[in-house]
């Protein structure tokens, strides 16, 4: 289908289902509102249906790529209307399976070998059918079930034609809606798009069940079934086949006895777990990915699939988005306001003392309820959305965090409804803080940097050298220097005694790392001394000089 073509079916679905209503056409500017007035949309009459339905059948008729976009807008309550999100988040994937020969084909192709060479049995039926893959049941010659999944055919242009409209209609929306640019709705498209191409590479997928599955090893917490890299490819990927109940099934756990309470409290561990102590998680954690092993009805335990989709933080995300969480379960407004502007989530220009006040209004109604009746997410959702009245922009890299957390709390809250989050989740994050910053913790991150703060150690007398070059000409210059005012004299010497000081921090610390660091003292000899010389060195650099 040509691009001409596909634009073509989309405006047709559009009118059908008159999504230009959706749209406040007096808040556009006056050639789009002109161009939307004049557009053969409007000789359609408008469907007797709400507009979140309208717009949830007309994705639906669009196809997997917009069903997928559908799902992952429905996780963005910040920014949409209620009634538009929860209709959203009723989009499945209706996408009928291709033909299991196909299939046969497509790993014969991908792996290089005859199917009876690599697999006892091939299920010709799939097990399940999505609107990227579809996974077949399989049996190893060793004996080992495992299920294959294998990628649809020629689906990859079918979604890279689809972004390209996606991001065509992204930019309008960014030009011409009073609130496009905050939204950054192209950075939104874009990371969509990163998302479902990398969901098309199963050895990528693999990957992160591999390095998931390390990360719970040997824990009650998680199961992540075990990769079989032999029969794994770009297209095709085979592992583990599970047993396990549908986290949505609870009247079967009722029935098996199993602990629904710990089940609750153990996917809050989970979800923090994953985000602060290794900064990869697993973010496509909808019912369909999650299966509980009750054979042990006291001690059940989470088994998670497709692991296509995941996320990972920076040292400086996790540690601001620990500090909101606290500040927020300690009602410290003023904080969180703060902290706000100081990661740069609000302008810098924004008035703490208001968005503050905004804050508290948004907190104090909800924490006067039962502390097991708020929802954590929600409470999110809605601090961001306060916070969208102070410019907040967009965070690309705290979309699939927040997407993961609502479906951890949904999740947690059907299990257990009256699983309390925040007692969970409190004790989690203020010992995270607190073994973070303790000497300990300092000690070993110093430790893990230090070869390459080592290797560059060399240079540093280079650096010196080129700060005091760069500073002497206009130290030297006396008549050149009583030519400018006086106000320019006095902050250029506060910025040389400024250089000077940085450079003591930096040679200071190179000379504690002499002195801790294992394997220093084969290095560079006695490092001690060394360490002793360097930071005589830096004080003597960094003393600050009077100067006229």
């Amino acid at each position: 289908m040509s691009r001409i073509t596909r634009l073509a079916r989309i405006v047709r679905i559009v009118g059908r289902y008159r999504l230009d209503q959706l749209v406040d056409i007096q808040r556009l500017p006056a050639l789009p509102r002109t161009a939307l007035r004049l557009s053969p949309l409007q000789l359609h009459r408008a469907p007797n249906l709400p507009r979140g339905v309208r717009l949830r059948r007309a994705l639906e008729e669009l196809g997997p790529v917009f069903i997928k976009f559908g799902q992952m807008l429905s996780t963005r309550r910040d920014l949409l209307p209620a009634d538009i999100a929860d209709e959203l988040a009723r989009l499945q994937d209706k996408v009928p399976p291709f033909p299991g020969e196909q299939a046969v084909a497509i790993v014969e192709q991908s792996l290089g070998r005859p199917l009876s060479e690599m697999f006892a049995s091939f299920d010709l039926a799939p097990l399940a059918s999505a609107s990227v893959a579809q996974v077949h049941n399989a049996t190893l010659h060793s004996g080992e079930k495992v299920v294959v999944k294998v990628v649809r055919p020629d689906i990859e242009p079918v979604i890279r034609q689809d972004i390209a409209l996606m991001l065509t209609l992204a930019r309008l929306v960014a030009r011409y809606l009073p609130e496009g640019r905050r939204l950054r709705p192209v950075e939104v498209v874009s990371d969509y798009k990163l998302v479902i191409l990398d969901e098309l590479d199963l050895g990528r997928e693999a990957a992160n069940a591999c390095q998931l599955r390390r990360n719970f090893e040997d824990s009650k917490l998680v199961y992540i079934p075990q990769v079989y890299w032999d029969f794994t490819s770009h297209r095709v990927c085979t592992m583990e086949r599970i047993a396990g109940i549908p986290v949505t099934d609870v009247q079967t756990l009722r029935a098996l006895g199993a602990d629904l309470k710990l089940l609750g409290e153990r996917g809050v561990e989970i979800f923090f777990t994953q985000v602060f102590r290794d900064s990869f998680f697993h973010a496509d954690m909808h019912p369909g990915n999650i299966f509980i092993d009750a054979s042990d009805p006291a001690d059940p335990t989470y088994i998670a699939v497709d692991c296509a989709i995941v996320g990972s933080l920076s040292e400086a995300d996790q540690y601001y988005l620990a500090r909101n969480l606290l500040g927020i379960f300690h009602r410290d407004y003023h904080e969180v306001a703060q902290l706000h502007v100081e990661c740069g989530w609000v302008p810098p220009q924004t008035r703490v003392q208001d968005f503050e006040s905004a804050m508290r209004a948004v907190c104090e109604p909800v924490f006067e309820r039962p502390i097991s009746e708020i929802s954590f997410g929600q409470l999110l959702v809605h601090l961001f959305r306060t916070a969208s009245r102070f410019n907040m922009e967009v965070q690309p890299s705290l979309v699939l965090l927040q997407k993961t957390l609502l479906n951890i709390e949904g999740l947690g809250r059907q299990l257990y409804p009256e699983l309390n989050l925040w007692e969970t989740a409190q004790p989690f994050l203020e010992n995270w803080v607190r073994e973070r910053y303790s000497p300990q913790s300092v000690l070993r991150r110093l430790q893990r940097h230090a070869p390459s703060w080592l290797e560059q150690l060399p240079q540093l007398p280079d650096v010196v050298l080129d700060n005091l070059q760069q500073a002497r000409p206009a130290e030297g210059r006396p008549h050149a220097r009583s030519s400018l005012p006086l106000t320019p004299v006095h902050e250029r010497r506060k910025s040389l005694r400024r250089q000077r000081r940085h450079l003591l921090a930096v040679l200071a610390l190179a000379g504690a790392l002499l002195a801790m660091i294992p394997g220093a003292r084969q290095l560079l000899g006695d490092a001690p001394v060394a360490s002793w010389l360097l930071a005589a060195l830096a004080i003597i650099l960094a003393w600050p000089r009077d100067e006229v």
